[in-house]
């Protein structure tokens, strides 16, 4: 039996990892969990929905890079930045209704508008290559012999 554990996890379809946005989503899913971890019992409903629209912004931006489509690719980090209005849009009712304070909002919708740039550029980028036909799916790192030849 190959022991992988403390061999590095890198293959092309973990390359999202390296992505800034990627990483800036993961730490807005964490600050957003932190700061409605707080909410009483009768608003679990609300808190509930904060995590899951911050949960969906790195999600769909690994699995559109997963699909390897760069059609697919576009779909998904569109499909993450509703994810992330919805976050907006739900941090603003609870703003206005008073239910986080000043310094949470203000740290969390920083963070949101610098992934919201992060996505719109990537976006733009992507559509870019797509559209003057210089999308090459390429690899971040190479493929270990281990993996696939069990050496």
């Amino acid at each position: 039996m190959t022991d992988y554990s403390n061999q590095a996890r890198k293959n092309k379809n973990r390359g999202y990892q390296q992505l800034r946005v990627w990483n800036d989503a993961i730490d807005f899913y964490k600050q957003t969990s932190t700061v409605f971890r707080q909410f009483p019992y009768e608003l679990k409903r609300i808190a509930s929905q904060a995590y899951a629209s911050a949960d969906s912004v790195h999600r769909n931006i690994a699995e559109g890079y997963c699909r390897r489509s760069i059609r697919e690719y576009i779909q998904f980090l569109y499909i993450a930045l509703g994810s992330l209005g919805e976050s907006v849009s739900g941090l603003n009712a609870v703003k206005q209704a008073n239910q986080i304070a000043e310094e949470e909002f203000e740290n969390l919708d920083a963070l949101a508008y610098k992934i919201e740039n992060g996505l719109l550029k990537l976006i733009e980028i992507l559509e870019e290559k797509r559209d003057s036909g210089d999308w090459i799916n390429q690899l971040n790192v190479k493929e270990s012999e281990v993996f696939y030849n069990g050496k």
